[in-house]
């Protein structure tokens, strides 16, 4: 992997590391923009003006890697991103990725991996972010409605035509993703450089072949949700409770969390945690850094301290006794969220 440390005045504040097998370095943590577009969208995302303080500390504390996707707030989000990081730092000091699938409209070729979707979303989402190309182009979902082939294909066209620099995934099955890496090798197309699933203290399914096929293949992980979409911060009884805006509105946590030994989880975290004096959001991170598999989490922030807790996480170090105490509770779970 290899990595490169950014100092200032001798303290450590960030790590870079390879996406996996390229050449591509890209700071430990990813900063997620779908917090950022219209609260139009979700009552929860916050606009334009608000958004510009957490791209400037993201970037003054070292975070070069940005993730969104055509769908956040509609395409707001990619607005919001390219005009922020533009203000903010060079094109070419900043890592761009963002996704492709699910539909803006009714319209019949909406969404879905087809080669007309495709081709019609990367143009978009190019103009949306106001480059000429992005970083990491990345399929949100597995569409298993278009075969593997035409897909694979029109990614492979999508980084022939300069407008992607490397290809992503996002939440599968292991089977899937095996199939259409084959079908890009056999093919001689680009394959995919990376790989995005859900993974966190209450959600660890995908240790069971996601993350070992990633680490032995040489794909960078980039997980969503090393938080549990805020839950695994503490505060949430039921649904409906927490400090922000997000937790009190989410209706799609509840389908994910929840369960009686999810909060055995947090309670376990608050543990660790408070012995350390430190917050349940940087245990919880420091959790998932610490797994040999993952490149890199990609992590939301509502309000400024989030970032500011997620930074110190890099620098957080859990003893084996702490990470037992942390794993102990878990309770294995359906597969979640794949489609």
């Amino acid at each position: 992997m290899g990595e490169r440390r950014l100092s200032r005045g001798g303290e450590v504040i960030m790590d870079y590391v390879r996406l996996g097998r390229t050449g591509l370095k890209v700071s430990k943590l990813v900063l997620g923009c779908m917090t950022y577009g219209t609260p139009t969208w979700r009552p929860w995302v916050l606009d334009e003006e608000a958004s510009l303080p957490f791209f400037r500390k993201a970037i003054e504390g070292g975070i070069n890697f940005f993730d969104t996707a055509d769908m956040y707030s509609l395409g707001q989000s990619e607005v919001v991103t390219g005009k922020a990081l533009a203000q903010f730092a060079k094109r070419e000091d900043v890592v761009i990725a963002t996704k492709v699938f699910f539909p803006h409209s009714k319209a019949a070729n909406a969404g879905g991996l087809s080669r007309k979707h495709i081709f019609d979303a990367i143009d978009r989402s190019l103009k949306n972010l106001g480059t000429d190309h992005v970083d990491l182009y990345q399929i949100h979902r597995f569409d298993p409605a278009t075969p593997i082939e035409e897909t694979m294909e029109a990614l492979h066209d999508v980084v022939k035509a300069g407008k992607a620099r490397y290809l992503g995934a996002s939440s599968m099955y292991a089977w899937q993703f095996a199939r259409m890496q084959s079908v890009a090798e056999l093919n001689g197309w680009t394959k995919f450089a990376s790989m995005q699933p859900q993974y966190n203290l209450v959600y660890r399914e995908e240790e069971r072949e996601m993350l070992p096929f990633c680490l032995s293949e040489g794909v960078g992980v980039i997980p969503w949700s090393p938080l549990a979409r805020g839950f695994l911060a503490g505060g949430r009884a039921r649904p409906g409770e927490g400090e922000t805006e997000r937790s009190r509105t989410d209706e799609f946590s509840p389908h994910l969390y929840y369960r009686e030994a999810d909060h055995a989880v947090v309670e376990a975290v608050s543990q660790v945690a408070a012995a350390r004096g430190v917050s349940n959001t940087q245990v919880a991170l420091a959790w998932v850094l610490r797994n040999p598999a993952i490149t890199a989490p990609i992590v939301g922030a509502s309000k400024l301290h989030h970032l500011d807790e997620a930074l110190a996480a890099i620098a957080l170090e859990l003893t084996e006794a702490e990470v037992k105490t942390l794993e102990a509770p878990y309770r294995p779970k359906p597969v979640l969220d794949h489609q």
